[in-house]
């Protein structure tokens, strides 16, 4: 016969089922990007974060410049800079950093906070990148 469990047994049980099922639906999201129609455009981005101890900061924040941002839905921007947070966290944790680390007010702003800005940041007038301005 078993024993009944405690209320600390329920809820540890409770959060386990959650935190799953709060993994399984981001994985869904993720998934979901990457088959839509701004897909081809994001699967390097998010082969970057995938090996995110390989690349340097300048060489990630060069390809989210590269997209046009002013197109992709807010929806697939917010999954976008989800995959940034978990794979930057991730990322700090194994390097035992600690997993959030923001600037101070008057200092650079971090490599998340500049992508953060890139996804965004309202579209700047005139010419895109590789558009001549007219004179």
């Amino acid at each position: 016969m078993s024993r009944p469990k405690s209320a600390k047994d329920k809820e540890l049980a409770d959060n386990t089922r959650l935190l799953r099922a709060w993994k399984k639906f981001h994985r869904e999201e993720r998934d979901a990007v990457l088959a839509g129609p701004h897909g081809p455009v994001l699967i390097e981005l998010f082969r970057m974060l995938d090996h995110l101890e390989l690349v340097q900061p300048s060489q990630l924040l060069g390809v989210a410049r590269d997209i046009d941002w002013a197109v992709v839905s807010y929806d697939v921007k917010l999954t976008t800079i989800h995959e940034i947070n978990s794979a930057i966290t991730r990322l700090r944790t194994k390097c035992k950093l600690e997993p959030i680390d923001d600037n101070l007010p008057g200092e650079p702003d971090t490599p998340y906070r500049q992508l953060k800005a890139i996804l965004f940041s309202p579209p700047q007038e005139g010419a895109h990148r590789g558009v001549a301005r007219p004179e």
